[in-house]
């Protein structure tokens, strides 16, 4: 597993939390902050993905 995925998973939960904690607190920054960080996470993610699947063809 490359380390992208695993960094871009932990931003997707940070993003959650963000976005949770915003969205209680009523922070409209935070929550878009959160969101940024959830697409950043799927994003890096994906492209750990892509480099496992060079890496095994």
């Amino acid at each position: 597993m490359d380390k992208d995925r695993v960094i871009g998973s932990a931003k997707v939960v940070k993003g959650k939390a963000k976005v949770a904690i915003g969205k209680t607190i009523g922070d409209a920054k935070l929550e878009s902050e959160g969101e940024a960080d959830k697409v950043e996470g799927k994003v890096q993610n994906a492209v750990g993905g892509i480099k496992d699947t060079i890496r095994d063809a």
